[in-house]
């Protein structure tokens, strides 16, 4: 372990601290202090005892520890989430990954590690103190610049059109990512995926009507995971009190071919789906007025 990288300490409570090794400083907690010094040079998986007798459990954090304790800008993506977007998104070694809205740097960093060193990266956000936080974050983990990261701050919109670059795969973690769906179908090769990563059910819906107007996607896959620990002491087998409930939905699309369009999904829509309180993008097909009856 050396300095500058970061280093994860469990005590018997399960109770978690995260923070860099610098030469020469202590780290401080009520079970007493523990010198950087006694931590640095050694290989990671050990134990060591504080000041006061704390028994402490050293390794380096796992992504998945480090994004949900790095310092935030906005909201991180939960590693379900990422995992999620990497398996279902098909990320792939070497792909072109396009990400809009690059938060505090979370899944930019699992994007990076699904890319490999011959993939690419290219990341866009409006908000330059998010922007500052992410790069600061990515930098960290991975331990100085990463090759095959650009990021990129302005609307991905305006930007990925005038930068006419060509990708395999599309992230959209934003408000409303139907307004960059043109921008997105124009950049992404045949076969792409689009994936969105959306809160709320009305930005949900929003963006699956607006994937099915466009045309030019096949239809839209919408899902949400939820992930609940288990208790397991010999016969206490129970589930946790705790869970990763609703975080946020995420839907995928593949791009068509230029020119072609999906079969239309045959199905009676459900009573009232498009009522007259509906005010969203409609599906061909779907009259401005349908009967709730």
């Amino acid at each position: 372990m050396r300095p500058g990288e970061w280093v994860r300490l469990v005590d018997g409570k399960g109770r978690k601290h995260n923070f860099e090794l610098v030469a020469g400083k202590r780290f401080f907690s009520n079970k007493g202090h523990l010198e950087h010094d006694e931590l640095i040079g050694r290989e990671e998986g050990f134990t060591v005892t504080s000041s006061a007798g704390g028994e402490y459990l050293v390794f380096r954090p796992l992504l998945s520890e480090f994004v949900v304790s790095m310092p935030r800008g906005a909201a991180v993506v939960y590693p379900k989430d990422s995992a999620q977007i990497v398996a279902m998104a098909d990320i792939f070694p070497g792909a072109h990954v396009v990400e809009a809205g690059v938060g505090s740097g979370a899944l930019t960093c699992s994007l990076l590690r699904a890319v490999g060193p011959h993939g690419r990266v290219s990341s866009y956000e409006r908000r330059e103190e998010f922007a500052d936080v992410a790069r600061r974050n990515v930098t960290q983990f991975f331990g100085g610049e990463h090759p095959a990261w650009r990021l990129t701050i302005g609307d991905l919109a305006e930007e990925l059109p005038a930068s006419g670059e060509r990708c395999d795969r599309i992230i959209l973690d934003m408000l409303a990512p139907w307004d960059c769906l043109a921008a997105a179908a124009d950049a992404l090769l045949p076969g792409g995926i689009v994936c969105a990563y959306v809160a709320t059910t009305t930005q949900l819906s929003k963006f699956v009507e607006a994937l099915r107007v466009h045309g030019g996607f096949t239809e839209p896959s919408p899902w949400e995971s939820l992930v609940r620990d288990w208790h397991v002491e010999g016969l206490a087998v129970r589930p946790g009190h705790k869970m990763i409930g609703h975080t946020a939905f995420l839907v995928t699309a593949r791009r068509m071919a230029p020119g072609e369009r999906a079969p239309l999904k045959k199905r009676r829509p459900a009573p009232g789906a498009y009522g007259p309180d509906y005010t969203g993008p409609r599906p061909p097909g779907v009259p401005d007025t349908l009967s709730e009856d």
